[in-house]
Protein backbone atom coordinates (compact mmCIF):
# COMPACT_ATOMS: atom_id res chain seq x y z
CA UNK A 1 0.00 0.00 0.00
CA UNK A 2 1.26 3.57 -0.31
CA UNK A 3 0.64 4.45 2.62
CA UNK A 4 3.55 2.47 3.80
CA UNK A 5 5.83 4.00 1.18
CA UNK A 6 7.37 7.92 1.96
CA UNK A 7 5.75 9.81 -0.49
CA UNK A 8 8.69 11.77 -1.21
CA UNK A 9 10.32 8.56 -2.83
CA UNK A 10 7.40 8.34 -5.32
CA UNK A 11 8.03 9.93 -8.73
CA UNK A 12 5.68 12.87 -9.14
CA UNK A 13 4.95 11.05 -12.64
CA UNK A 14 3.32 8.57 -10.68
CA UNK A 15 1.03 10.70 -8.77
CA UNK A 16 -1.95 12.33 -9.59
CA UNK A 17 -3.95 14.81 -7.26
CA UNK A 18 -7.08 12.29 -7.61
CA UNK A 19 -5.32 9.45 -6.11
CA UNK A 20 -3.25 11.66 -3.57
CA UNK A 21 -6.71 13.05 -2.30
CA UNK A 22 -8.07 9.73 -1.70
CA UNK A 23 -4.94 8.37 -0.25
CA UNK A 24 -4.93 11.54 1.96
CA UNK A 25 -8.37 11.19 3.05
CA UNK A 26 -8.30 8.01 3.80
CA UNK A 27 -5.31 8.29 6.44
CA UNK A 28 -6.68 11.61 7.40
CA UNK A 29 -7.88 10.39 10.84
CA UNK A 30 -8.00 6.75 10.38
CA UNK A 31 -5.49 4.72 12.45
CA UNK A 32 -3.35 3.10 9.71
CA UNK A 33 0.15 2.75 8.90
CA UNK A 34 1.49 5.48 7.32
CA UNK A 35 5.29 6.30 6.75
CA UNK A 36 5.53 10.25 5.48
CA UNK A 37 5.85 12.94 7.91
CA UNK A 38 2.66 16.06 7.34
CA UNK A 39 5.39 18.50 6.15
CA UNK A 40 5.99 16.46 3.27
CA UNK A 41 2.34 15.77 2.47
CA UNK A 42 1.88 19.34 2.20
CA UNK A 43 5.42 19.31 0.28
CA UNK A 44 4.34 16.91 -2.38
CA UNK A 45 0.97 18.16 -2.78
CA UNK A 46 2.26 21.30 -3.15
CA UNK A 47 4.71 20.71 -5.67
CA UNK A 48 2.25 18.09 -7.45
CA UNK A 49 -0.23 21.42 -8.07
CA UNK A 50 2.77 23.15 -9.39
CA UNK A 51 3.28 20.30 -11.59
CA UNK A 52 -0.16 20.85 -12.56
CA UNK A 53 0.91 24.36 -13.77
CA UNK A 54 3.75 24.52 -15.61
CA UNK A 55 7.35 23.16 -15.68
CA UNK A 56 8.38 26.41 -14.09
CA UNK A 57 6.49 26.55 -11.43
CA UNK A 58 7.20 22.93 -10.31
CA UNK A 59 10.81 23.94 -10.52
CA UNK A 60 10.26 27.33 -8.33
CA UNK A 61 8.10 25.19 -5.46
CA UNK A 62 10.88 22.18 -5.47
CA UNK A 63 13.39 25.08 -4.69
CA UNK A 64 11.04 26.66 -2.03
CA UNK A 65 10.10 23.31 -0.50
CA UNK A 66 13.11 21.36 0.24
CA UNK A 67 12.88 18.03 2.09
CA UNK A 68 12.34 17.90 5.43
CA UNK A 69 15.84 16.60 6.15
CA UNK A 70 17.16 19.58 3.94
CA UNK A 71 14.73 22.10 5.91
CA UNK A 72 17.86 24.54 6.92
CA UNK A 73 19.06 24.92 3.50
CA UNK A 74 15.81 26.50 2.30
CA UNK A 75 15.85 29.42 -0.21
CA UNK A 76 13.36 32.04 -0.50
CA UNK A 77 12.11 33.28 -3.69
CA UNK A 78 10.22 36.23 -4.83
CA UNK A 79 6.37 35.15 -4.92
CA UNK A 80 4.67 35.55 -8.60
CA UNK A 81 0.96 36.09 -7.67
CA UNK A 82 -0.50 34.53 -10.78
CA UNK A 83 1.10 31.25 -10.47
CA UNK A 84 0.79 31.11 -6.89
CA UNK A 85 -3.36 32.13 -6.79
CA UNK A 86 -2.81 29.39 -9.73
CA UNK A 87 -1.07 26.67 -7.44
CA UNK A 88 -3.51 27.56 -4.70
CA UNK A 89 -6.62 27.00 -6.53
CA UNK A 90 -4.79 23.21 -7.63
CA UNK A 91 -4.05 22.44 -4.02
CA UNK A 92 -7.43 23.52 -3.06
CA UNK A 93 -9.05 19.33 -3.06
CA UNK A 94 -6.07 18.41 -1.11
CA UNK A 95 -5.44 20.76 2.14
CA UNK A 96 -8.92 20.10 4.06
CA UNK A 97 -6.59 16.81 4.26
CA UNK A 98 -3.52 18.37 5.58
CA UNK A 99 -3.31 18.64 9.07
CA UNK A 100 -1.27 21.36 10.31
CA UNK A 101 -1.47 20.94 13.45
CA UNK A 102 1.56 18.21 12.67
CA UNK A 103 3.33 20.65 11.37
CA UNK A 104 6.62 22.10 13.19
CA UNK A 105 5.37 26.39 13.97
CA UNK A 106 8.31 27.51 12.94
CA UNK A 107 8.35 25.73 9.46
CA UNK A 108 5.03 27.08 9.42
CA UNK A 109 6.30 30.49 10.19
CA UNK A 110 9.50 30.31 7.56
CA UNK A 111 8.21 28.11 5.44
CA UNK A 112 4.54 27.43 4.59
CA UNK A 113 3.29 31.20 5.17
CA UNK A 114 5.63 33.21 2.98
CA UNK A 115 4.21 31.20 0.06
CA UNK A 116 0.99 32.75 0.19
CA UNK A 117 -0.72 30.18 -1.01
CA UNK A 118 -2.68 28.42 2.06
CA UNK A 119 -5.65 30.81 3.61
CA UNK A 120 -4.97 33.03 6.35
CA UNK A 121 -7.57 31.36 8.40
CA UNK A 122 -6.02 27.83 7.75
CA UNK A 123 -2.30 28.96 9.13
CA UNK A 124 -4.37 30.82 11.94
CA UNK A 125 -6.08 27.88 13.07
CA UNK A 126 -2.86 25.63 12.78
CA UNK A 127 -1.31 28.38 14.98
CA UNK A 128 -3.86 28.36 17.40
CA UNK A 129 -4.65 24.43 17.61
CA UNK A 130 -0.19 24.03 18.37
CA UNK A 131 -0.22 27.19 21.07
CA UNK A 132 -3.31 25.47 22.80
CA UNK A 133 -3.00 22.31 22.70
CA UNK A 134 -2.36 19.95 25.78
CA UNK A 135 -1.43 17.22 23.36
CA UNK A 136 2.36 18.35 23.10
CA UNK A 137 3.63 15.08 22.10
CA UNK A 138 1.51 14.65 19.13
CA UNK A 139 3.63 13.47 16.43
CA UNK A 140 4.25 14.76 12.91
CA UNK A 141 3.02 11.37 11.42
CA UNK A 142 -0.45 10.79 11.15
CA UNK A 143 -2.09 7.11 11.68
CA UNK A 144 0.27 4.47 12.96
CA UNK A 145 4.41 4.91 11.72
CA UNK A 146 6.10 2.51 10.28
CA UNK A 147 8.02 0.37 13.54
CA UNK A 148 10.81 -1.86 12.29
CA UNK A 149 10.97 -3.39 15.64
CA UNK A 150 7.17 -4.84 14.62
CA UNK A 151 9.41 -6.96 11.95
CA UNK A 152 10.33 -9.57 13.37
CA UNK A 153 10.23 -13.15 14.14
CA UNK A 154 9.09 -13.98 17.55
CA UNK A 155 10.99 -16.01 19.52
CA UNK A 156 7.96 -17.71 21.68
CA UNK A 157 6.48 -18.76 18.57
CA UNK A 158 9.31 -20.75 16.86
CA UNK A 159 9.91 -24.37 16.23
CA UNK A 160 12.86 -26.48 17.47
CA UNK A 161 16.20 -26.18 15.86
CA UNK A 162 15.70 -22.38 14.38
CA UNK A 163 17.73 -20.20 15.58
CA UNK A 164 16.87 -16.28 15.32
CA UNK A 165 19.67 -13.53 15.12
CA UNK A 166 20.06 -9.99 14.35
CA UNK A 167 17.61 -8.68 16.93
CA UNK A 168 15.10 -10.97 15.76
CA UNK A 169 15.11 -10.38 11.56
CA UNK A 170 17.19 -13.67 10.79
CA UNK A 171 15.65 -16.74 11.39
CA UNK A 172 18.10 -20.07 10.18
CA UNK A 173 17.52 -23.92 10.76
CA UNK A 174 20.66 -25.00 12.92
CA UNK A 175 22.10 -28.32 12.99
CA UNK A 176 21.63 -29.25 16.83
CA UNK A 177 19.50 -32.02 15.63
CA UNK A 178 20.72 -33.51 12.74
CA UNK A 179 18.69 -36.10 12.36
CA UNK A 180 15.83 -33.93 12.20
CA UNK A 181 17.49 -31.55 9.26
CA UNK A 182 15.10 -32.90 6.48
CA UNK A 183 11.71 -31.69 8.41
CA UNK A 184 10.79 -28.45 8.29
CA UNK A 185 10.22 -26.28 11.12
CA UNK A 186 8.55 -22.99 11.37
CA UNK A 187 8.38 -19.15 12.89
CA UNK A 188 6.05 -16.08 12.75
CA UNK A 189 6.46 -13.33 12.90
CA UNK A 190 5.17 -10.68 16.09
CA UNK A 191 3.56 -8.46 14.10
CA UNK A 192 -0.49 -9.17 14.61
CA UNK A 193 -2.85 -8.64 11.44
CA UNK A 194 -5.85 -8.14 12.16
CA UNK A 195 -9.13 -6.42 11.62
CA UNK A 196 -9.17 -3.75 8.58
CA UNK A 197 -6.21 -2.82 6.25
CA UNK A 198 -3.60 -3.91 3.93
CA UNK A 199 -0.39 -5.18 4.80
CA UNK A 200 2.77 -5.92 2.96
CA UNK A 201 6.25 -7.16 3.76
CA UNK A 202 9.30 -8.48 2.89
CA UNK A 203 11.01 -11.78 3.23
CA UNK A 204 14.66 -12.61 1.58
CA UNK A 205 15.42 -15.91 1.20
CA UNK A 206 19.48 -15.20 2.18
CA UNK A 207 19.67 -19.04 2.08
CA UNK A 208 17.13 -21.34 0.51
CA UNK A 209 16.51 -25.08 1.33
CA UNK A 210 14.94 -27.69 -0.16
CA UNK A 211 11.30 -25.63 -0.77
CA UNK A 212 11.40 -22.63 1.88
CA UNK A 213 8.09 -21.77 2.63
CA UNK A 214 6.57 -17.57 2.86
CA UNK A 215 3.12 -16.39 3.85
CA UNK A 216 0.59 -16.28 6.92
CA UNK A 217 -0.83 -18.39 9.43
CA UNK A 218 -3.03 -18.15 12.50
CA UNK A 219 -2.00 -18.67 15.77
CA UNK A 220 -5.21 -20.96 16.36
CA UNK A 221 -3.97 -25.54 16.31
CA UNK A 222 -0.71 -24.26 14.42
CA UNK A 223 2.21 -26.90 14.99
CA UNK A 224 5.59 -24.90 15.12
CA UNK A 225 7.65 -27.92 14.38
CA UNK A 226 5.60 -28.84 11.47
CA UNK A 227 5.77 -27.04 7.56
CA UNK A 228 3.19 -24.36 7.72
CA UNK A 229 1.40 -25.28 4.19
CA UNK A 230 0.67 -28.81 5.22
CA UNK A 231 -1.46 -27.13 8.17
CA UNK A 232 -4.97 -25.89 7.72
CA UNK A 233 -3.99 -22.74 9.67
CA UNK A 234 -1.22 -21.80 6.91
CA UNK A 235 -1.15 -19.89 4.03
CA UNK A 236 2.12 -20.36 2.11
CA UNK A 237 4.34 -19.83 -0.95
CA UNK A 238 6.98 -22.44 -1.50
CA UNK A 239 10.23 -21.29 -3.43
CA UNK A 240 9.39 -24.33 -5.65
CA UNK A 241 7.00 -21.94 -7.34
CA UNK A 242 3.81 -23.68 -5.64
CA UNK A 243 0.94 -22.44 -2.87
CA UNK A 244 -0.55 -24.15 -0.40
CA UNK A 245 -2.56 -24.24 2.32
CA UNK A 246 -3.02 -27.74 4.02
CA UNK A 247 -4.84 -30.22 1.46
CA UNK A 248 -5.23 -27.10 -1.36
CA UNK A 249 -2.50 -26.71 -3.23
CA UNK A 250 -2.00 -24.99 -6.27
CA UNK A 251 0.69 -25.28 -8.80
CA UNK A 252 3.24 -23.55 -10.83
CA UNK A 253 1.80 -20.33 -9.32
CA UNK A 254 5.76 -18.85 -10.20
CA UNK A 255 8.67 -19.84 -11.04
CA UNK A 256 11.03 -21.30 -8.83
CA UNK A 257 13.33 -19.45 -6.42
CA UNK A 258 16.74 -19.19 -4.26
CA UNK A 259 19.58 -17.29 -2.68
CA UNK A 260 18.63 -13.86 -2.31
CA UNK A 261 15.25 -14.40 -3.36
CA UNK A 262 12.87 -11.25 -1.74
CA UNK A 263 9.50 -12.29 -1.59
CA UNK A 264 6.75 -9.79 -0.79
CA UNK A 265 3.70 -10.88 0.91
CA UNK A 266 0.13 -8.55 0.10
CA UNK A 267 -2.43 -9.31 2.27
CA UNK A 268 -5.52 -7.31 1.88
CA UNK A 269 -7.59 -7.73 5.32
CA UNK A 270 -10.38 -5.86 4.04
CA UNK A 271 -10.99 -8.18 1.38
CA UNK A 272 -9.40 -11.13 3.03
CA UNK A 273 -6.83 -11.73 0.28
CA UNK A 274 -3.06 -12.61 -0.28
CA UNK A 275 -0.96 -12.32 -3.19
CA UNK A 276 2.96 -12.86 -3.65
CA UNK A 277 5.79 -10.63 -5.30
CA UNK A 278 8.88 -12.57 -6.90
CA UNK A 279 11.76 -10.40 -7.12
CA UNK A 280 9.72 -7.47 -8.21
CA UNK A 281 6.88 -9.60 -10.38
CA UNK A 282 3.95 -9.15 -8.89
CA UNK A 283 1.35 -12.57 -9.01
CA UNK A 284 -2.17 -12.59 -9.01
CA UNK A 285 -4.34 -12.98 -5.77
CA UNK A 286 -4.53 -16.44 -4.78
CA UNK A 287 -8.42 -16.59 -4.44
CA UNK A 288 -8.34 -20.23 -3.93
CA UNK A 289 -7.77 -19.10 -0.46
CA UNK A 290 -11.13 -17.89 0.44
CA UNK A 291 -10.71 -19.35 4.52
CA UNK A 292 -8.49 -16.87 5.58
CA UNK A 293 -9.08 -15.30 9.38
CA UNK A 294 -9.21 -12.02 10.75
CA UNK A 295 -5.64 -12.50 12.77
CA UNK A 296 -2.91 -13.49 10.94
CA UNK A 297 0.79 -13.54 11.50
CA UNK A 298 3.70 -13.58 8.82
CA UNK A 299 5.10 -16.80 8.71
CA UNK A 300 7.80 -18.89 7.36
CA UNK A 301 8.50 -22.55 7.38
CA UNK A 302 12.49 -23.67 6.60
CA UNK A 303 15.07 -26.38 7.52
CA UNK A 304 18.81 -26.88 7.08
CA UNK A 305 20.69 -24.89 5.46
CA UNK A 306 17.66 -22.20 5.33
CA UNK A 307 17.67 -18.23 6.63
CA UNK A 308 15.21 -15.74 6.03
CA UNK A 309 15.50 -12.20 6.62
CA UNK A 310 11.81 -9.99 7.26
CA UNK A 311 11.56 -6.51 6.73
CA UNK A 312 8.67 -3.51 5.97
CA UNK A 313 8.01 -3.20 1.95
CA UNK A 314 8.98 0.11 1.40
CA UNK A 315 8.82 -0.60 -2.49
CA UNK A 316 7.89 2.11 -4.74
CA UNK A 317 6.68 -0.10 -7.67
CA UNK A 318 3.18 0.25 -6.80
CA UNK A 319 2.00 3.15 -8.30
CA UNK A 320 -1.36 5.34 -7.84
Amino acid sequence: MVAIIPLNTIEFGRLSITGLKYLLSYTYENEVTFATPEYEVFRCSVILAAKQVSNYAYNIFTERLPPLKQIRNSVQVKNEFIINKQIAKKLKPLIKFIDFRRINAQIISDIIEPLNIIPIEIIQSAYRNIAISSDSNLSNTRGKSINESDYVWDMSACGSNLVIKDDGKIVLAGKRHYRHKHKHRSVRGKMLLENKGIFEWDVIIEENCDSAWVGVCSSENFNYDRSAGKQSTGWVLSSDGHCRNYRVLIKNYCTNFGDGTIVTVHLDMNRRTCAFTVNGKRYRKVLEWNNLPSKLYPVVSIRHPGRCRIQPHLSTNDAF
